[in-house]
This record gives structure tokens, sequence and C-alpha cells, in this order.
């Protein structure tokens, strides 16, 4: 009898940890898997320019909101965030075409913010440990510049990079001391968009 108490008390602190612990956050893929096929996503706080050929009255800027949605004059809570401005064009073009016909859209993007999930972070050791907006064909070296190198106490070479492949997470060892401290070039990598770097601290 006192076992089965035990075994129940157990039981039921087990599922109560359980039922503290939140979800994962969700894995978003993203559409650049290949350094030398990068293509813009569009994100809240990006600009946008939607030009409609011969209709001026409904062509404007506008600003992304956060919730990754943009009104139009005919088209209301228009959802843009990750999409390429080639992609939204044409879509708007399939929603215009209700009112007009044949429209032809062009979108442009200044000001550009991109989705979270297309950023490039650095946690922990790095001078200045922040989020930095993915560029074209960035290495390490680039993103080590960005945040200023490693502080005195970082472990350079026991730094993971998380990445995520085919919609799994994965992590890879670098290492940054080798690359930035030692100026072995071979260490470094080409990065991609939602990458994640992670520098822990050093044991002395």
């Amino acid at each position: 009898m006192i076992k089965f108490c035990l075994f129940t008390l157990m039981a039921i602190m087990v599922t109560g940890c359980q039922s503290n612990r939140l979800p994962e956050a969700t894995t978003r893929i993203s559409l650049t898997s290949d350094v030398n096929d990068y293509r813009y996503l569009i994100g809240p706080g990006d600009n946008l320019t939607i030009f409609v050929w011969r209709n001026p009255e409904i062509s404007g800027n506008f600003l992304v909101r956060p919730d990754g949605k943009v009104t139009t004059a005919l088209v209301e809570d228009l959802d843009v965030s990750g999409k390429t401005p080639t992609a939204l064009a044409r879509e708007i073009e399939e929603e215009l075409s209700k009112y007009i016909n044949s429209p032809r859209v062009t979108v442009s993007v200044t000001g550009f913010q991109g989705p979270l999930s297309e950023q490039v972070r650095v946690i922990g050791e790095a001078t200045n440990p922040r989020a930095i907006n993915y560029t074209e064909h960035m290495t390490l070296l680039d993103l080590m510049i960005a945040v200023g190198g490693l502080t005195e106490f970082a472990d350079g070479d026991n730094a993971k990079l998380i990445r995520v492949i085919d919609g799994e997470k994965r992590s890879f060892d670098i290492e940054i001391d080798e690359l930035i401290r030692e100026g072995d070039i071979s260490q470094n990598v080409d990065m991609l968009p939602g990458d994640i770097v992670i520098i822990p601290e050093a044991w002395y």
C-alpha cells in the first residue's frame, strides 16, 4: 500500500512538472537553403511600394504591420510577411483582377527588416550579441565582425551553429577562436537565414 501511494505521488509530481513546461518554439523553414540562391522575404517593419500600372489612385507606400499584413485601397488585411516581392505582386494582381481588368503590379521594398525567422542571431560571449539581418553571401567572419568579435571570457572553439535543415534543427561545431584569433580562414563558413550561433563561456 505504501509503495502504491509513493508511486501515485511520483506520477502526480511528474505530471505536474510536465504541465508547467512550454512547448518548443515553432521551427520555420527559410526559402533560402542554398547560399547561391538567396531570396529576400518581406517582414514586419518593411516599407513596401506597391505600383499598379495605370492606377495611381490605388498605388502607394505601405508599412508592414507587426502582424505581417498591410491594407491597400482595394484589399484589406493582405498577408505579406514571408513572401518574396515578386510572389506578392502576383498575389495582388490576382486579388485586383476582381475589380480591374488585367492589372499589372510591381512591389519594391525599402527599410529592410524581414521576418525574425530570417535573421541571424548571435548569443553568448560575443562583444555585442544580437540579431542581424541576413545579407547575401554572409559568412561567419562577416557575422563576428558585425557583433564585435568575442569577449575575453569566450570559449569560441566550442561554439555551436544551429541550422534548420529539411525542417529539423541541427547543431554544428564551429571554431571561432581559430578563425578570428588564430587567423585560420579554413574555419570560415557560409551563413544562412535563420542561423543561430551560440558562444559559451570558457571555464578557467
